[in-house]
């Protein structure tokens, strides 16, 4: 496990990650899974949340919640008020710290979690850059590509790499915004993303990261950065613009607002989220929305041409079917319960076929599945 110290025998950074990449968790030598000790699985972490929107603080809720040690950094005074407040009001033994820069937060950090907008990330890898943090790294932007590439650009020093970077994207968002808005439960079954990198690449800090997360009640889904931001272009990036566009037409149409109800509530909810929240995430997954936009118009031109035919009623009903019988059978049940390997390859197809982690073991060398029904 990622080693918790206080007081004098608190590592400095160097050491702390050498403790933290001796932990047991395994390691992969061939195709065999190897473990190096033994693991303290109950262990308590400190952890730094560095924004402290809905998810941000969100997070921080939840780890203080189960007894981590959680420093918690917003760039915006207001937000820092706000939760320096409800920790002071929080049960005893769920408190949080809440500091005035990001150097105070990831001070005795083991696990330092990015929780702003995607614009914010570069400058704030800079700054743990700059202050030399050799822990573990995440965080929660909904692209997933374009931060892995500015963690491997940016969380370096002198052309060597300092923290590792796995990237994650909890599936927990709300049309709600900010810290008044963060919920302790906000994960509570919830699927969050933790990439994996094909060759195995920081597989053991992942193994450890999935235990924390399983922990916090969400189900863990292994997948390629890549293999993310062409999911979430379908059902999340788009899904918000579409309702942009939708909610939009009542701007011009008093009787219709008036007349919404559970279709026009259901499918514009997100887009009650804020402009440039939306803006960032679609924009920076540019490329994955074009593809799926394409292919969601595609499906409505040929909704339009059953609607300027003959027999729309009838040409309707096959153009209306697999969207139904899709719905229908959402969200997945789950099916059967395995523990497979704790290993790159198995991992990242359990993933493609859609299941989920929903446990580690304590020595790190196996999961518990869950393949879909």
């Amino acid at each position: 496990m990622w080693h918790t110290l206080t007081g004098s025998n608190r590592p400095n950074g160097v050491e702390r990650a050498r403790l933290r990449r001796s932990a047991a968790v395994p390691s992969r030598t061939g195709d065999r899974v190897v473990c190096e000790s033994s693991a303290v699985r109950d262990a308590t972490l400190n952890v730094a949340v560095i924004g402290l929107g809905l998810i941000g603080g969100s997070v921080l809720r939840a780890l203080a919640a189960r007894g981590h040690h959680v420093s918690g950094y917003d760039a915006d005074p207001a937000t820092r008020a706000t939760a320096r407040t409800a920790a002071a009001q929080a049960p005893a033994n769920a408190r949080w710290h809440v500091t005035a820069t990001v150097a105070d937060a990831v001070r005795d950090a083991d696990l330092a979690v990015v929780a702003v907008p995607l614009p914010a990330v570069g400058g704030v890898f800079d700054e743990l850059a700059s202050l030399a943090y050799v822990g573990v790294v995440t965080d929660v932007t909904s692209v997933k590509g374009p931060v892995r590439d500015l963690a491997l650009d940016r969380l370096r020093t002198g052309g060597q790499a300092l923290a590792t970077f796995i990237g994650g994207h909890p599936m927990a968002g709300r049309e709600t915004s900010g810290f008044t808005a963060a919920d302790p439960r906000l994960f509570d079954g919830c699927a969050w993303v933790l990439c994996l990198e094909e060759d195995g690449a920081g597989l053991r800090d992942w193994i450890e990261l999935a235990a924390l997360v399983t922990g916090l009640g969400a189900r863990v889904v292994p997948a390629t950065a890549e293999e993310h931001d062409q999911a979430v272009a379908t059902i999340s990036h788009v899904p918000h613009l579409v309702a942009a566009a939708v909610a939009a037409r009542i701007a011009t149409d008093p009787l219709a607002g008036t007349l919404g109800a559970g279709s026009f509530r259901d499918g514009t909810r997100v887009a009650a989220a804020r402009p440039e929240l939306t803006a960032a995430m679609c924009g920076g997954n540019a490329e994955a929305v074009l593809d799926a936009l394409d292919a969601v118009l595609a499906d409505l031109a040929a909704a339009r041409a059953a609607l300027d035919g003959a027999d729309p009623i009838t040409t309707l009903v096959p153009w209306l079917t697999p969207g139904h019988t899709a719905r229908q059978s959402w969200p997945p049940r789950p099916g059967e319960t395995a523990d497979l390997p704790a290993r790159a390859d198995v991992l990242l197809r359990l993933g493609r076929v859609g299941g989920w982690v929903e446990s580690v073991a304590d020595d790190g060398r196996t999961v518990r599945a869950v393949r879909p029904a």
